[in-house]
């Protein structure tokens, strides 16, 4: 495995570490969904680092689409669910 794939793996993770606390300490829940959907983005990454890794990119370039649809759609109702309850 080359070196340089392992080190963009390492700080992908890291990120997605930080990510994870904003998620859980946000003051708000729209800092919660921003960190929801930083995770998101960076787990399609580690997706397509991972198939970089493997030399199958094609496949997990799949993958990551269907991912990113599906974090597009739940973003979209979470948004939507959040402006009929007139969150603050």
């Amino acid at each position: 495995m080359n070196l340089s794939l392992l080190l963009v793996l390492d700080v992908l993770a890291v990120l997605i570490v930080l990510y994870l606390y904003r998620v859980v300490r946000g003051p708000t829940i729209f800092d919660r969904m921003l960190g929801l959907n930083g995770i998101s983005t960076k787990a399609i990454i580690l997706v397509v680092v991972i198939g970089t890794v493997y030399e199958r990119v094609e496949v997990f370039v799949d993958i990551s689409t269907g991912y990113a649809l599906l974090n597009l759609v739940g973003a979209l109702a979470i948004a939507k669910y959040l402006e009929q309850r007139g969150a603050p």
